[in-house]
């Protein structure tokens, strides 16, 4: 594994937790972001489950640069071991620009925000799944750019730094070919936001395409430029 980018990665997420005004958050969005369980994580380490999950839920004392450092490199280690593919792809999002004409917007939190908020905050409508969700970011793609002009390999860079996010497609005109295109990559978001849709218009192949996956699916018929404005205004 390439030793820059393992360093450079290791220096945002050991950066992000220590300066996050909840540090317990932030690790365990990195955490989740590579499909660790709490038990693998704290194994490795030497403690007990518990204690990472109180660092994660701020029952205990934030952990000191040492410690963050410690878990960080731990998570990395076990990535390594298993191929590697979470470390490559955040290497693509380190060391790529990002098409202003496929990618509107993107954001990541560094705690947890509640789905139920965000889709409330758009107008947006269930389609499937559940809204008792959390997370950790949004992505504004532009639909046809996205799979006309991105790779399977790029088409990762729209999770930004974690998968536990809602994707958000605009203009769609039923909604399948976003969920053909999630279902060939390795990597599933959280919730899919289908924009410029009704529910009633959505394709039938969506529901059990998404459910396969357990992907949340919401509709929501504001235009582009007041999702982008709205959540770029909510302080969460």
């Amino acid at each position: 594994m390439n030793s820059e980018l393992r360093k450079q990665l290791a220096e945002k997420m050991a950066g992000e937790i220590t300066l996050s005004d909840s540090p317990g958050k932030a690790l365990k969005k990195w955490r989740m972001s590579f499909d660790i369980p709490q038990g693998v994580l704290s194994e490795r380490l030497g403690v007990s489950p518990s204690v990472i999950s109180d660092y994660e839920g701020g029952r205990r004392k934030s952990p000191g640069t040492a410690v963050v450092g410690k878990i960080v490199d731990t998570i990395l280690a076990i990535d390594e071991e298993n191929g590697g593919r979470h470390i490559q792809r955040f290497s693509r999002i380190l060391f790529t620009n990002i098409d202003e004409d496929v990618i509107y917007d993107i954001h990541d939190y560094a705690s947890a925000v509640q789905l139920t908020d965000l889709a409330k905050a758009i107008g947006a409508r269930t389609l499937c799944g559940t809204l008792d969700l959390s997370i950790f970011g949004y992505t504004v793609v532009n639909s046809l750019n996205a799979i006309l002009q991105l790779s399977a390999n790029e088409f990762n860079r729209i999770y930004g730094w974690s998968t536990e996010r809602a994707l958000i497609f605009t203009n769609v005109s039923t909604g399948k070919s976003p969920f053909v295109a999630i279902r060939v990559t390795p990597f599933k978001p959280r919730c899919v936001i289908l924009q410029g849709l009704e529910v009633e218009q959505v394709h039938p192949l969506v529901p059990r395409l998404a459910e396969r996956d357990r992907i949340t699916v919401l509709c929501t018929s504001m235009d582009v430029e007041s999702i982008v404005n709205t959540l770029r205004e909510k302080e969460w």
